[in-house]
């Protein structure tokens, strides 16, 4: 894919938009500024543990409004506000049944950064314990 060698990091040749690149990585083109721009957008959105749960929620199926407002334990504004972050920022889908609206994540994938977190989180308590013990 075009952008996997964007993020290498590696010191070998590469070849990027027909260029040889060696090293050290070129300065960012306008591309890759939107690119990571987009994914900070992303990452923003899950930003906040409400947006969390909301999103491991969804990853077991679809939740109205109401249900996931009861989890929560948040009044109805706070959660409509923190699910038009998610649906902004393309991680959820909406859908309006009757009086109820139903949400669903778009890409179950994203679940996947969870376990990378919990990685970092491990990896932290270890240097931390390392540090004092």
């Amino acid at each position: 894919d075009r952008f996997a060698s964007m993020t290498s990091h590696a010191d070998t040749p590469e070849l990027y938009e027909g260029k040889l690149i060696t090293g050290k990585r070129s300065p960012m083109d306008t591309r890759t500024r939107a690119l990571f721009a987009a994914r900070a957008r992303v990452a923003k959105a899950m930003a906040h543990p409400s947006r969390l749960f909301i999103i491991d929620e969804l990853s077991r199926g679809e939740r109205c409004v109401q249900e996931l407002r009861q989890m929560i334990g948040a009044d109805m504004s706070t959660v409509s506000k923190h699910l038009a972050v998610l649906r902004t920022a393309g991680i959820i889908a909406d859908e309006k049944r009757g009086n109820q609206v139903f949400y669903s994540l778009r890409c179950p994938c994203v679940t996947d950064f969870f376990a990378c977190v919990e990685s970092v989180l491990k990896t932290s308590a270890h240097d931390t314990i390392d540090l004092v013990g």
